[in-house]
């Protein structure tokens, strides 16, 4: 995607400040940005991430827009906003789904999972989750719901573990009940680095950086490291990672589920037009005349209810949930093409920067930068 790139925040604890102080502060970081020429639809635009959400997004949209002559696209300034203030269907569980949906292809690979020592699929896959937050919460629910087996959820207060399963949804609700994993009944409380230790197929580092270290690495004993969080993994535990043909799907690619679906948005306010809008009603009337042919051929009759739920063109959900698939799927098989330029053992992280440096240089020839 032609998106992305700075990241920038104001470094505190928003749990130590109350939701006006939190709006004030948003507001003269936004501020400050507008005055230094730093934030913009064509300029910056930035996007959620550690402690921040929608209600953050919507102060900053609504603080530039104040302070911008540009009026007619004001609101792609930034992304990750609530739906009715210019946000995208979808955008919350991004990440999380784009993960789910790497993670999946990469299983999907004979040779890839053979040189892991595994069996393609995600079914019975036993994975372990360290985070539950926005992105790690939601990668679990959809690895459970695709037949994976989740055997350990780890939190800065503790790691839960149960080699028979645990269900995600409901350990996320106990922690939000009562403020903690510990306690949770049915499983072993282990400490919360424990998580990156536990004996499982695949583990998603989803909570912190630099979580898996040379001081640790040689206790991972997952055979597939799927990077959710940003640089969860050290550059010399990456390297030893690789020398074990453990395959770790980077960060650079397997979280971009919500830059994508950022971008959506982003489009989705430049076009002042709702995902699915201009089709929808077209696409339904194409299904709802070849429904029709079909059944009037085969001698039969369907029920306006049958032809309601078959022949309903995609809303914008839809849309961008197939958008995300399409590009997490076909990025994959880019970067793992790309990797057999890369002497040695499969390193799909060089790939994935050989790639992104490769792209970069294009664009810069295009523009006359470079020769």
């Amino acid at each position: 995607m032609p998106f992305g790139g700075a990241k920038g925040g104001v470094r505190i604890d928003p749990r130590r400040y109350s939701v006006g102080e939190l709006e004030r502060i948003t507001r003269r970081y936004t501020f400050e940005l507008v005055r230094k020429g730093f934030i913009g639809p064509g300029v910056d635009v930035p996007a959620p991430d550690y402690g921040t959400g929608e209600r953050e997004m919507a102060w900053i949209a609504d603080t530039y827009s104040a302070m911008s002559s540009d009026k007619l696209d004001a609101l792609a300034c930034v992304t990750g906003k609530p739906v009715p203030q210019g946000g995208i269907r979808g955008r919350r569980e991004a990440t999380g789904r784009g993960i789910f949906y790497g993670i999946r292809e990469a299983c999907s690979v004979p040779e890839d999972m053979k040189a892991c020592g595994l069996e393609t699929g995600i079914a019975g896959k036993r994975v372990v989750v360290q985070g539950l937050g926005n992105v790690g919460g939601h990668v679990a629910k959809f690895l459970y719901l695709g037949g994976a087996v989740i055997v350990g959820l780890g939190e800065r207060e503790a790691t839960l573990h149960d080699p028979n399963g645990l269900h995600p949804e409901a350990v996320t609700r106990f922690r939000a009940e009562t403020g903690s994993l510990v306690g949770f009944p049915s499983a072993t409380v282990l400490p919360s680095e424990a998580a990156l230790e536990l004996d499982c197929d695949i583990l998603v580092p989803a909570a912190i950086e630099n979580v898996i270290t040379e001081r640790n690495v040689a206790s991972v004993r997952a055979r597939v490291i799927a990077e959710g969080a940003n640089g969860p993994t050290t550059a010399g535990a990456h390297e030893a990672l690789i020398q074990r043909n453990v395959l770790v799907l980077p960060d650079v690619y397997l979280n971009a589920g919500g830059v994508t679906v950022s971008y959506f948005e982003w489009l989705k306010n430049l076009a002042h037009v709702r995902f699915g809008r201009l089709e929808k009603r077209y696409e339904r009337f194409v299904h709802e005349r070849m429904l029709r042919g079909v059944a009037t051929a085969a001698g039969s009759k369907l029920a306006d209810g049958d032809i309601e739920a078959l022949a309903t063109g995609p809303d914008e959900e839809d849309l961008v949930r197939s958008g995300l698939e399409e590009t997490m799927i076909r990025a994959y098989h880019e970067i793992r093409d790309a990797s057999v330029r890369v002497p040695g053992n499969r390193d799909l992280r060089t790939a994935a920067m050989i790639i992104a440096i490769e792209k970069v240089a294009r664009t810069y020839q295009q523009l006359g930068i470079f020769p």
